[in-house]
């Protein structure tokens, strides 16, 4: 299913992108909140474990619509918890 590994992909950018985002900041301003900026990539890299097992494993899997539900809670909570890490790591800066 192509938009399973779209998913799949969708997610590992996301959670990418926010790690390096982190660690160009940690870079950047060695001595400026790092304590708060490694616990942003401690979440990120739970956030990816938990949406990556759950992407593999969908409840209902003899019902179509359950399926489908499931994938769009999953999107949903990627979209949300990423934007959620990207704003404090916005807010690291301050």
């Amino acid at each position: 299913m192509a938009s399973i590994r779209n998913l799949k992909k969708d997610i590992s950018f996301l959670i990418y992108e926010v790690i390096s985002d982190v660690q160009l900041f940690i870079y950047l301003h060695p001595k400026k909140n790092t304590d708060k900026a490694y616990s942003i990539i401690e979440d990120a890299a739970k956030l990816y474990n938990l949406l990556y097992a759950r992407t593999n494993h969908p409840d209902g899997k003899d019902n179509g619509k359950l399926v489908k539900e499931h994938y769009k809670s999953i999107r949903k909570d990627l979209f949300e918890q990423s934007n959620e890490l990207f704003e404090r790591t916005a807010k690291l800066n301050e």
